[in-house]
């Protein structure tokens, strides 16, 4: 029970700047806009990727529901330990996919100007909305199987698998916690942006999945019994 609280706080450590912050980094940092700059072009830049932040969760939100659809076999011939350990290396990758873009696109809004982030830098928001996709996929992961793991592991304790679910929700809410109070200003003492909580979402991500994979126990591949999405 105690790994999972562990992986599952690590996770949701690494969900939370994604989801206060993605369509604000669409609008900082691939159209380096601005929606308190004086100048105009700034702002609809920065509206041109609040919007396109909100079409790439569009399309995660559609990765997602079809991924839930494979968990269940994925879970039974993999083991939901495993399951649940790839998805954080791959949301390792893509967190750490927004760090370079990050990077890449600020070093050409710096040598090229804005009209280059702003019309001709279609290469960098295509690779932004790809990321946003792949990412329905670890998060339908995150939704499901640790619920299961914890379930599963609970199962002859004399709490009850209820409370256990209830602790586990802990995981989530302190996490959620931390992160809104403390990525400001983490951010700030980089001078603003969210490159800092992006660049450090990854290390987290990184962190549950060699948790995972090293503190989970094994369970039996057909334990695994899809109950659908969980909301916390």
């Amino acid at each position: 029970m105690l790994s999972s609280l562990i992986v599952m706080a690590l996770s949701w450590s690494v969900w939370f700047p994604f989801f206060l912050f993605d369509a604000d980094w669409m609008g900082r940092e691939v159209y380096h806009g601005d929606p308190k700059g004086n100048d105009s072009v700034a702002v609809k830049a920065y509206d041109a990727g609040v919007r396109e932040g909100a079409f790439g969760l569009l399309l995660n939100s559609v990765v997602l529901g079809i991924s839930s659809f494979l968990l269940e076999p994925m879970c039974q011939r993999m083991g939901a330990r495993l399951v649940w350990a790839m998805s954080n290396f791959i949301v390792f990758a893509c967190m750490a996919g927004t760090a370079i873009i990050s990077l890449v696109s600020v070093n050409k809004y710096i040598t090229e100007g804005i009209q280059h982030a702003i019309g001709e830098n279609r290469a960098i928001k295509i690779a932004s909305l790809v990321i946003f996709a792949l990412l329905g996929f670890p998060l339908s992961i995150t939704y499901s199987v640790p619920f299961s793991i914890t379930a599963d592991l609970t199962a002859d304790t004399g709490g009850g698998q209820g409370l256990a679910i209830g602790v586990l929700n802990l995981a989530i809410v302190i996490p959620q916690m931390i992160v809104s109070l403390g990525a400001g200003p983490w951010d700030a003492l980089f001078s603003g942006g969210n490159i800092p909580a992006f660049v450090l979402a990854p290390l987290f991500a990184l962190a549950a999945g060699v948790t995972a994979t090293l503190k989970l126990p094994n369970l039996s591949s057909g334990s695994f019994k899809s109950s659908g999405f969980h909301f916390g």
